[in-house]
């Protein structure tokens, strides 16, 4: 565990680092932009069997003045394995809705889609109170640009997030805990029409959590962006609260529960 540790901060600081400019723009010189955001996101997994597991994101997002325009629309959908209690593995299909920046703009779709595949590897990695997850996403993506009758072309990214959740109120993650849940994560990409900016971008989110039940748990905090911006120099740093519930519910366990109920009740008949 502590080699995965060294190598994801090694991701990290990469991610960081000044890209270089490309060839024949004549600077180096960064142009930074602010804007603001408004995230709102809703996380479900649900057990079926011992190791498998469904898994979806559902994300609404608005942009500018936090929550003046629409951004973006994600459904992420997923078959997660659970190799052991501390990886699993999951993969699944995205579909990402994109609201054009300048809506009254001509010759543009106002809405693009975006069809992904996307694979992941978790690990868990317990440091006495402390949670470390390491989360390794990728991603093929066919997109395309808000041009009428532009054609979509495959490009594929690389995500890596560490998160930490240390509980505030408890020793361990029951009911009525408040926690801590920070995380880090750099974004990379390739693909034909990557030329200079294979890091996309770098998120960091500081968050507390709150866990209503073994159901449900919230987690809200105010989230830093650093990415690309359409060109070598240009780059945008944003602003962007997130509020985010988590409903988990083991429908394998649950059977099995109902079904010794329907057996005692039998039992006490005779």
């Amino acid at each position: 565990m502590k080699s995965i540790f060294t190598i994801s901060i090694i991701f990290i600081f990469l991610g960081c680092q000044k890209q270089p400019a490309f060839a024949g723009d004549g600077s180096d010189s960064k142009e930074i932009t602010t804007t603001t955001g408004l995230w709102l996101g809703l996380y479900t997994k649900y057990r079926f069997s011992r190791k498998v597991f469904y898994y979806g994101e559902y994300h609404f997002r608005r942009r500018n003045d936090f929550v003046s325009d629409m951004a973006q629309i994600y459904l992420r959908f997923g078959a997660l394995y659970l190799v052991n209690n501390k990886i699993s593995l999951t993969l699944g299909i995205v579909t990402p809705f994109y609201w054009a920046p300048d809506q009254d703009a001509e010759n543009i779709d106002k809405v693009v889609n975006q069809f992904r595949f996307w694979e992941q590897i978790l690990l868990v990695q317990p440091l006495g109170r402390t949670k470390l997850y390491h989360q390794y996403r990728f991603e093929q993506r066919w997109k395309r640009d808000y041009e009428k009758g532009s054609s979509f072309f495959l490009d594929f990214r690389f995500r890596y997030k560490i998160s930490m959740y240390y509980p505030l109120n408890n020793h361990h993650f029951v009911p009525g805990t408040v926690f801590m849940s920070p995380y880090a994560e750099v974004f990379f990409q390739a693909g034909p029409k990557v030329k200079y900016n294979y890091f996309e971008d770098f998120r960091f989110f500081m968050g507390v959590g709150y866990i209503l039940n073994k159901n449900f748990q919230f987690q809200a905090g105010p989230m830093f962006t650093f990415r690309h911006a359409g060109s070598p120099t240009t780059y945008e740093l944003r602003f962007i609260p997130r509020i985010s519930v988590y409903h988990t519910f083991d429908f394998f366990n649950h059977k099995k529960e109902k079904a010794l109920e329907r057996s005692m009740i039998l039992e006490d008949e005779f």
